[in-house]
């Protein structure tokens, strides 16, 4: 019978893709969670869902300037992020992985930080901008659309692509969710038009997957080099070139790790608590995406690279 510890283990993605503050914290809480649901039978598809309404709540607590509504919503959004791990870490242990989950566990993040940037630009409307006495009014709600969604939601997609790719090279396929626009339109296609609902979900998933490519142009012209000359490949070259890939890839994850949840979460609660949220959202839109064109040159000049050695 395995251990808690060596449970633990075989619930994460990978050491290389783990952060410290997961590792020791929110990973052994989520497998709690995971065997506890799992023993109710419960599927992980529905801890997803109920994550995507704990992180909707939490985002309307943050709405109000008071204490106690705000530390509420730093414990709904730790319940909704505790939920998040668990499904993941359930459905690697019990092998429940389905396309659907794969892309629910993605889009229950952004449901949360919809009804927090909508929250945020409630509250700051009527709020005064430091050392002025101008209210924020409009103004607040371009800051929150370009923190949310010319922002964090393109960093978020990149980081994710990002882990993926890397995990195809360090475990395969088996042990990655790497998918791609032709093949998930083509599930899109072969969608029977009755089934709505299926087809625009395959749709979304698609374009989803179709932005990610388009901004990898030298990530995506070495996979395809790859994948062409890997069959004819010398063996002792082509673990030579994958190494030389996953160690110039293995410094890029803590950069993707930073600008999925954590690092933003915590920067969230804390001007949350002390009522000055335009400070998260200028984070968001200053040294994030500082740190998303910094990830996104390093591994296209490394995809670049390795491109002339095929």
């Amino acid at each position: 019978m395995s251990t808690f510890k060596e449970l633990l283990q075989a619930s994460f993605k990978s050491n290389d893709t783990e952060e410290w503050l997961d590792v020791h914290f929110t990973r052994p809480i989520g497998l709690v969670f995971a065997l506890f649901w799992n023993k109710l039978g419960v599927h992980p598809n529905a801890i997803t869902i109920l994550s995507i309404f704990l992180g909707a709540a939490a985002g309307c607590m943050f709405y109000y300037t008071d204490l106690p509504h705000n530390i509420l919503g730093v414990a709904l959004l730790m319940l909704a992020n505790f939920c998040d791990s668990t499904d993941g870490q359930m459905a690697r242990l019990t092998g429940k992985k389905t396309l659907v989950g794969r892309v629910l566990d993605g889009a229950s993040g952004d449901v949360w930080f919809v009804f927090i940037y909508l929250a945020l630009a409630f509250r700051m409307m009527g709020q005064y901008i430091p050392g002025t006495h101008l209210h924020w009014g409009i103004w607040i709600w371009a800051m929150a659309i370009i923190a949310g969604f010319m922002s964090h939601s393109p960093q978020s997609s990149l980081a994710d692509y990002y882990r993926q790719i890397h995990l195809f090279f360090l475990k395969g396929k088996e042990g990655s969710e790497l998918d791609n626009y032709a093949q998930q339109r083509a599930v899109y296609e072969s969608t029977p038009k009755n089934k709505l609902f299926a087809r625009m979900f395959y749709r979304t998933y698609a374009n989803y997957c179709k932005s990610q490519e388009q901004r990898t142009p030298k990530f995506q012209q070495f996979f395809k080099k790859w994948k062409e000359t890997m069959p004819t490949l010398d063996p002792q070259k082509r673990d030579a070139l994958k190494t030389e890939f996953l160690n110039g890839s293995r410094p890029l994850m803590p950069m993707t790790n930073a600008l999925t949840f954590n690092v933003r979460a915590i920067t969230l609660y804390i001007c949350c608590l002390i009522n000055m949220p335009w400070i998260y959202l200028l984070v968001e839109i200053i040294p994030l995406n500082m740190l998303y064109i910094h990830m996104h040159k390093r591994h296209e000049t490394l995809c670049g690279r390795l491109t002339e050695k095929l």
